[in-house]
């Protein structure tokens, strides 16, 4: 971004998350915790992203009936799910909202012709992916109340990040945003933009830049002059610290609500 007029937002997300906003006039960074539950942690069926695991899923608006894609397994549906990567648990919960069976709030929303999918669980409501005789576990795979909380209050800090860096650079929105790390390249641009995780630019907008943190240590290790412009622009950027916002607790709490899917679309 500071070889750019345009500015660019680039979010490393992981268990830390790590931003950087601006262009070539001004940078501007932060980090914030959102918890492990972008990688499965602190998820009832969670799991890393290893063979067995579901890492994509689409919902039947109507019957509420999944597919799904496992790691390892070339087809859609094919084989028997381990648990739930991210990923996956992104778009089960983009693809809720869409369906009407969560609301704004995070509250599931009972539906009786979702052929017992919506049900009621030993820690409240919960949403059956795969039923036991589908999975590799013997148990139903499911998404709890619980789970939908976690990813509620990750995104919400992403999203209380993003928007910080926004304000102090007196901008809306930026123009472009790039994803990194292992767990960027694999999310659903559309699906993170639906739950009110990414500043809700043109999806065309959103690059997926891989394991750029890596790609720069090797840069920085085999070529002395990129390892010296790195120091330059590092002394350049602008350190906006989070915890000292006094608007922080009110935007985060607002934060963790879902945007409204009514609301997305009429916009567009």
């Amino acid at each position: 971004p500071y070889d750019q007029d345009e500015n660019w937002l680039i979010i490393d997300i992981g268990t830390n998350a790590e931003l950087v906003l601006g262009n070539r006039q001004k940078l501007v960074c932060t980090s914030t915790p959102t918890g492990p539950a972008f990688e499965g942690a602190h998820i009832e069926h969670g799991m890393r992203a290893a063979p067995g695991a579901i890492e994509h899923l689409e919902i039947d608006h109507q019957s509420l009936v999944p597919r799904w894609k496992i790691i390892g397994e070339d087809n859609w549906n094919a084989g028997r799910p381990k648990g739930l990567c991210g990923t996956a648990v992104i778009d089960t919960v983009a693809g809720l909202l869409r369906a009407g069976g969560l609301d704004a709030a995070g509250r599931f929303l009972l539906r009786p012709a979702a052929g017992g999918r919506m049900r009621k669980g030993a820690s409240g409501m919960e949403y059956v992916i795969a039923f036991a005789k589908e999975t590799s576990t013997g148990i139903d795979l499911c998404l709890t109340q619980k789970d939908v909380r976690q990813i509620q209050l990750a995104k919400g800090a992403l999203a209380v990040a993003a928007k910080a860096l926004l304000q102090a650079m007196g901008l809306q929105l930026p123009d472009k945003i790039l994803l990194a790390g292992a767990f960027g390249s694999y999310i659903d641009k559309d699906n993170a933009m639906a739950i009110g995780m990414l500043p809700e630019i043109p999806v065309e907008d959103v690059y997926v830049v891989g394991n750029s943190a890596g790609d720069g240590a090797r840069i920085a290790l085999l070529n002395i002059a990129k390892r010296v412009e790195a120091e330059q622009v590092a002394a350049r950027v602008t350190r906006y610290e989070l915890p000292t916002d006094p608007e922080f607790q009110a935007r985060f709490i607002q934060a963790v609500a879902f945007p409204s899917i009514q609301m997305r679309r009429a916009e567009r």
